[in-house]
């Protein structure tokens, strides 16, 4: 999971996402900033790791972040305090 967002592409298009907005494919070019085949690339991978969802309208697809993409980062994080022999 977190390879998936360690992508500075990735990373850009889901901060844009984060708000809970859905977007079209067409709004997330710019954000992106690379070719098309590489942004539907990105969103593959996005999607496949479960953290937006797609929804075509026409020949378009709208992307929407997930509503338990949060936790899902948060799972794939390393607790915190727990390594041996640290003081509290």
């Amino acid at each position: 999971m977190l390879a998936v967002v360690a992508d500075p592409v990735r990373w850009r298009l889901l901060a844009h996402l984060a708000d809970g907005a859905t977007r079209c494919v067409c709004d997330l070019q710019p954000v992106a900033a690379v070719a098309p085949n590489l942004l539907s690339y990105h969103l593959r991978v996005l999607r496949e790791a479960g953290l937006v969802s797609a929804a075509r309208r026409g020949r378009w697809m709208d992307y929407t972040v997930t509503a338990d993409a949060s936790a899902r980062l948060r799972a794939a994080l390393p607790a915190v305090g727990t390594a041996a022999g640290e003081s509290r």
